[in-house]
């Protein structure tokens, strides 16, 4: 694999990772762009002990363009886009329009009992292909593989920025999802926090260590792969199954049988065998109507400095749609509450996506 760094137009970095060593490089961005925003504020909620960034600035990103005009597709000669280059593999640039970064502005109290600061940290844009109708699905085991390689290289250096406390890759997909680029491309979030989500998951974890002794995400796998009923797929390397508490209509976890605290700590053989293995989960997602599925793919990563001993890196994959032409809105209960009420029973989501995967 060769790494590429570069500079876009108005400083941001971006970097190629590509399969071949010759691959050239060298085609500038000449673009006339506006000076980056400031980073966004980030205001805390007493009552939730949460984070809460303000960006307004995002309200003006690019919104749905057509196919010619994607930011996302390579340069051409009578057109430049994010992507100087004529062609990549793959590519990884900081957001245009980003929840967090290093470029700080001035931030005024805004009273009551909230506090702020500023939102430090760095999103980041994954291209995974440079063809614009392609989709994960689709990529070849070979590019998928240099996909992780861009994910894991990302992770290990975000996690060493300062005051970054965790780093999240994700894909959305779909215009069900709320996507604004179609391209095939996921991001990056380097938080300056630990998300509430995760402090959820190392507190249970904790005191299933505490309370029965073991890594509670080993024991959940363990159990899966014994009851065997919801197991979507496996192999040597990983097993993808529906969680018996599923809150979506067709949700799917993928773990690696070897406890890992993030992506970087992969081996090469696990790299390897995730490929195949997930690609065919995404088709037997899109199979099980026969329409291309919305979902919201995500990497739970240990964060950089807490609780790293008791995470246990896993992709949790999920899609919105409970039926052909309905889609499960996160209404009253889940929206106000957080507490969820599943339209499709786990046992039959696996069912239905095993009956779809590839032989």
């Amino acid at each position: 694999m060769k790494r590429t760094i570069t500079r876009l137009a108005d400083g941001r970095e971006l970097i190629y990772f590509d399969r071949r060593d010759d691959a050239d490089r060298s085609a500038i961005d000449r673009r006339p762009l506006d000076p980056r925003p400031v980073a966004s504020e980030l205001r805390y909620d007493p009552l939730t002990e949460e984070w809460i960034a303000m960006a307004g600035h995002r309200q003006t990103r690019t919104f749905l363009p057509p196919a010619d005009e994607c930011p996302l597709c390579p340069s051409s000669e009578t057109r430049s886009s994010e992507i100087p280059a004529y062609d990549y593999d793959v590519v990884v640039f900081e957001n245009r329009f980003p929840s967090f970064s290093g470029n700080f502005g001035t931030y005024q109290d805004p009273g009551g009992l909230s506090e702020v600061r500023p939102g430090a940290g760095r999103c980041e844009v994954v291209c995974f292909t440079s063809e614009h109708s392609s989709s994960f699905s689709r990529l070849s085991d070979e590019q998928v593989e240099l996909v992780m390689e861009a994910w894991a290289d990302r992770t290990a250096e975000l996690s060493a920025i300062e005051g970054v406390e965790q780093v999240f890759c994700f894909e959305n997909r779909g215009d069900e999802i709320g996507i604004t680029l179609s391209h095939p491309h996921g991001q990056i979030y380097a938080y300056p926090y630990v998300t509430p989500r995760t402090r959820l998951q190392l507190g249970a974890a904790a005191r299933h260590a505490r309370d029965k002794g073991g890594n509670l995400s080993a024991d959940v796998l363990a159990a899966e792969r014994a009851a065997e009923v919801r197991v979507v797929a496996s192999n040597e390397s990983w097993t993808a199954f529906v969680p018996a508490a599923a809150r979506w209509p067709f949700e799917v976890h993928l773990y690696p049988h070897r406890q890992v605290p993030d992506l970087a700590a992969l081996s090469d053989a696990e790299r390897s065998a995730f490929a195949p293995l997930y690609t065919s989960v995404l088709r037997a997602l899109d199979g099980v109507f026969g329409v291309t599925m919305p979902y919201i793919s995500a990497w739970h990563q240990a964060p950089v400095r807490a609780g790293r001993e008791l995470a246990y890196l896993h992709l949790e994959l999920f899609s919105i749609r409970r039926a052909p032409g309905k889609l499960k809105y996160l209404a009253g209960s889940e929206s106000a509450m957080g507490a969820f009420v599943n339209d499709v029973l786990p046992e039959e989501a696996a069912r239905l996506l095993r009956s779809q995967i590839d032989h």
